[in-house]
């Protein structure tokens, strides 16, 4: 009879794991449904205002983006600094990821004022005249607010590090109520259009930003932001933070570049195709959310493992969170494919749309409690190790061979139109899936660790 190994000196226990996941699992619901929110309250504004946002949404997704990537690089260096209890250390980087991600923000900010005209008349194209107001409306507001989306995911990124994610969870409950009802006043009551949808979400962003720096500026905390008013660069704890950020960074912003390249073909398919997309894409949100809480929990639990030094743990730990991931995915598409035809009853679709929609769905979920796992809480462990560059370069050659190629090659020359587009999307997680494997076996990415 086999021996049962003893964990007790391990440095997460059940208890300690629940504490982290189920509060990130409420904090990606609120962000979903927040999102859902939005959208209902401005397309009672219309659908020139719908489009406006949404094209101004496509840019500050790409910079909330990169902004986590940076956040994740100094989650990852903090953590690895907190397993080695080098806590002043720890102290030091999460103080220099604040002040670089607020400069760079800063930065960025004054750039899209100094080029709005360009952005709204050169990026986004052609586009009707009423689109191009909403737009500008839009755009000029909820770009004072990349700043403070730079400083709540450098301070969130820092909270989880220390194995508190009830405080993002409870900024984000806050950031709904917020949005829901200062949408609500201001589309409802004070009919203030496109302003009245964008002045809450600023405000809501100022408010998380407050509400997630406060605490950590204390010293009682582990992990602190060193109060001072005067930044002082330490490159050698940027450039350890920009090895994990700027890989992580550049794979997420192909990935959102790849989504609008696909998007374009969808277009081609017809209305059917583009509603079909469009409803799959906001229930694939809910299919995959307990596997984005469970990615985000992989950093802080993993670098503190590899800043101790012990791959056993690292192990331990990243077979515990897939199978956590893989039951999670299980629970939540079982629902979902029992709520199927509730679904496409409140969307109202035709015969055609509703018949390839709910073949999408089921097609992902089960594709979902498959791949998904491997093909995204495995790369998590190699960031969180320090391996971030092989992750870069797997997902972006998968990406543009794999699941850009495949929509093409399915959904446009053998005609499977938009259910073509989500079987390339599933190879490209099933190429991911087996290269990371291959990685994780490898042992190659034990060698990586960044301090």
């Amino acid at each position: 009879m086999l021996e049962k190994a003893d964990r007790s000196n391990y440095l997460f226990d059940n208890k300690s794991l629940l504490v982290l996941v189920v509060p990130l699992i409420i904090e990606q619901l609120l962000n979903v449904s927040v999102g859902i929110v939005d959208s209902v309250m401005v397309s009672r504004v219309g659908e020139a205002a719908v489009s406006g946002v949404s094209l101004v949404d496509n840019i500050m997704i790409l910079l909330i983006n990169a902004f986590a990537a940076l956040a994740t690089g100094g989650a990852v260096v903090a953590g690895q600094y907190l397993g080695q209890k080098r806590y002043n250390e720890g102290c030091k980087a999460s103080t220099q990821l604040v002040w670089f991600i607020t400069i760079l923000a800063l930065g960025i900010t004054l750039l899209v004022y100094l080029g709005h005209h360009f952005i709204l008349h050169n990026v986004f194209g052609k586009i009707d005249a009423d689109v191009m107001g909403h737009a500008k409306t839009y755009l000029l507001i909820v770009t004072a607010s990349i700043p403070f989306m730079a400083l709540y995911n450098g301070g969130a990124a820092i909270s989880r590090t220390m194995g508190n994610s009830s405080l993002p969870m409870l900024i984000s409950f806050i950031m709904v109520i917020i949005n829901t009802v200062g949408d609500a006043v201001g589309v409802f009551v004070l009919r203030m259009g496109v302003a009245g949808v964008a002045i809450p979400t600023l405000v809501a962003r100022i408010a998380a930003a407050v509400l997630v720096i406060i605490p950590l500026c204390s010293e009682k905390k582990i992990l602190h932001f060193k109060k001072s008013w005067r930044y002082r660069p330490d490159k050698s704890m940027i450039k350890k933070i920009l090895s994990i950020g700027v890989p992580n960074g550049m794979e997420n912003s192909m990935f959102q570049l790849g989504k609008i390249i696909v998007l374009s073909l969808v277009a081609t398919f017809g209305t059917y195709a583009i509603a079909a997309n469009a409803v799959s894409t906001a229930v694939a949100m809910f299919q995959i959310l307990p596997g984005l809480a469970i990615s985000l929990a992989v950093t802080p639990v993993i670098a503190r493992c590899v800043g101790v030094g012990d791959y056993e743990q690292v192990i331990y730990y990243t077979k515990k969170m897939n199978l956590i991931t893989y039951a999670g995915l299980i629970i939540i598409n079982s629902i979902i494919f029992l709520l199927i035809p509730v679904i496409m009853k409140i969307y109202n679709l035709s015969a055609q749309t509703a018949q390839v929609t709910q073949s999408i769905i089921i097609f992902h979920g089960i594709a979902c409690i498959i791949i998904w796992p491997i093909a995204f809480i495995l790369p998590g462990t190699f960031r969180a190790a320090g391996d971030a560059k092989i992750c870069m370069i797997i997902s972006i050659i998968s990406m543009w061979v794999f699941r850009i190629g495949f929509s093409y090659l399915l959904g446009g020359y053998f005609g499977l139109g938009v259910f073509g587009v989500w079987i390339g999307m599933v190879i490209d997680w099933v190429v991911r899936a087996v290269c990371f494997i291959i990685r994780y076996i490898s042992g190659k990415w034990k060698k990586e660790a960044i301090v």
